[in-house]
């Protein structure tokens, strides 16, 4: 009995050695493909560049836009709901004209101001002409003037800001007035003046959003705006 045990013993470990398990070494039938996905993507960051001149003043050289195609409406209503302190950082004269900003013009007089007559044929040393000496009521320095609310300006170092206006129904109105002929000598005065329009300008502070950190929120930023055309006669 035990002669016959071994010997089954014996056939049986033969039989396994020549048929060895199925969970061996063998290579995986898939071998060594590539995955299916292919190669892991590379991610791009775009770069928002502040200094760059945006859509809205790519044809013009003024630092302020008064219209622009790509405001971020949304983005700032967002910012003024989100801003707890928006009520107190937020002010404005909306309506504005000569009768407050303008000694002895009424707002009528300034916007009948008309300057199409005018050449500015004194500039530099061509000859005076006809429409130095005369023309209509108007400033002795033909300007535009405008009771504007900027939607982007730049900033005093360089940036491109967006500007809270006509949002919410709120707003941020500015004087803009600009030389139409700098350099110009000023009307009806004589050569031996020597004068000559000048454009000044004064520091804005209006409630900005950076569209390139929407992190920050609502503030207030600086802006160096035109805010009159001006006589100077030199010494």
């Amino acid at each position: 009995m035990a002669l016959t045990v071994s010997i089954l013993l014996v056939c049986a470990t033969a039989v396994l050695a020549s048929h060895p398990p199925p969970y061996g070494h063998h290579q995986p039938a898939y071998g060594h493909h590539q995955p299916a996905y292919g190669h892991q993507p590379s991610y791009k960051h775009s770069y928002c560049d502040p200094t760059k001149t945006p859509v809205c003043a790519a044809n013009s050289s003024l630092t302020y836009c008064l219209e622009d195609p790509e405001y971020p409406e949304y983005e700032i209503k967002g910012a003024i709901s989100a801003d707890y302190l928006f009520a107190k950082k937020y002010a404005d004269i909306a309506d504005q004209s000569a009768d407050d900003l303008v000694d002895m013009v009424t707002k009528e007089q300034e916007e009948g101001f008309d300057y199409s007559y005018y050449t500015g044929a004194s500039t530099g040393p061509s000859p005076y002409d006809a429409t130095h000496w005369g023309g209509p009521e108007g400033y002795i320095c033909p300007s535009d003037v405008a009771y504007a609310m900027p939607k982007r300006a730049q900033n005093v170092e360089g940036k491109w800001r967006v500007i809270v206006n006509d949002v919410h129904y709120y707003t941020q109105t500015a004087r803009l007035e600009t030389c139409l002929f700098p350099e110009a000598a000023c009307r009806a005065l004589a050569p031996c003046y020597k004068s000559h329009c000048t454009q000044k300008y004064v520091y804005h502070r209006l409630l900005s959003y950076d569209p390139c950190d929407p992190y920050k929120g609502l503030f207030i930023d600086i802006y160096k705006m035109p805010s009159a055309c001006s006589c100077h006669v030199p010494a």
